[in-house]
């Protein structure tokens, strides 16, 4: 396969998957799984770090409007306004950036074709969905509380299979905080991770002196292509939050499970 379909359908899946709750980390595992992608590591940091600051983008980009309400609103010294909305998010950063400070050698050995742990994790993913879809009178606001809880759902959305947007989402809907907010709040508090996990893997690239091992023009492709896709499926996913409608991809990640636990039995 060309390196430029190879790229395509790399930024495809990580800009449908990170916003749907389908698990971004365990589709891209599978699609280099039965791609055969025999990366550098090198070339494959830079991948993800391309991908990942894409969908970053994309979020900026569906929620413009109210990241630049929000920054307008910021009032330090009496610390009103949306001063304790960004307190909320940073909360919900402490379990995931403390897994990745002490465990990120741990965490690495996960992503490595494992596709039974995949399969497994993605039937949780399910069952998280269809226990949200049927949560109703959503009324609440995010609580420094729930934003703890919401953290912790985050960080074990660290695993291949575990939806990051739907661990968080559904436990927002499940704590009965209101579905557009918990959309919105779950898009927003993976910014500062996405955006610093960035950062720390280009200064690991240019400290390992191969930057420019990467094929520009493949990074170029899975860039825009991860960004339009993202900023679609951001949108799509807002929608089907407010209309109760996760159950459906509930029966994808159990079909997607099933699938690869019988596959990986099997062959």
């Amino acid at each position: 396969m060309s390196e430029f379909l190879e790229s395509l359908i790399l930024g495809v899946v990580q800009g449908l998957t990170e916003f749907l709750p389908v698990s971004s980390s365990g589709h891209l595992e599978i699609t280099k799984y039965f791609l055969g992608d025999q990366s550098l590591a090198e070339e494959s940091l830079a991948m993800t770090v391309a991908l990942h600051v894409a969908t970053a983008l994309s979020t900026v980009v569906v929620f413009r409007k109210e990241i630049a309400t929000l920054f307008r609103n910021i009032d330090l010294t009496s610390g009103g306004g949306s001063t304790p909305y960004f307190f909320k998010i940073a909360i919900t950063m402490i379990p995931a950036g403390f897994i990745g400070l002490f465990f990120e050698d741990q965490m690495a050995a996960l992503f490595d074709g494992r596709l039974l742990l995949v399969g497994s994790m993605l039937l949780i993913t399910a069952a998280l969905l269809f226990t949200a879809d049927i949560i109703q009178n959503n009324h609440r606001n995010v609580t420094y509380k729930d934003s703890i809880i919401i953290g912790i759902a985050q960080a074990f959305a660290l695993l291949p299979g575990i939806s990051r947007s739907g661990a968080t989402i559904c436990t927002a809907v499940i704590l009965k905080i209101d579905r557009k907010e918990a959309a919105q709040f779950s898009f927003l508090i993976v910014l500062p991770l996405i955006l610093g996990k960035g950062v720390l893997d280009v200064v690991e690239m240019i400290k390992g002196d191969y930057v420019l091992m990467a094929s520009i023009s493949g990074l170029t492709v899975g860039f825009f292509a991860a960004f339009f896709t993202g900023i679609f499926a951001c949108k799509v996913m807002i929608a089907m939050v407010r209309n109760a409608s996760l159950k459906w991809f509930g029966f994808y990640c159990a079909a997607m499970g099933l699938f690869l636990l019988i596959y990986k039995t099997v062959f």
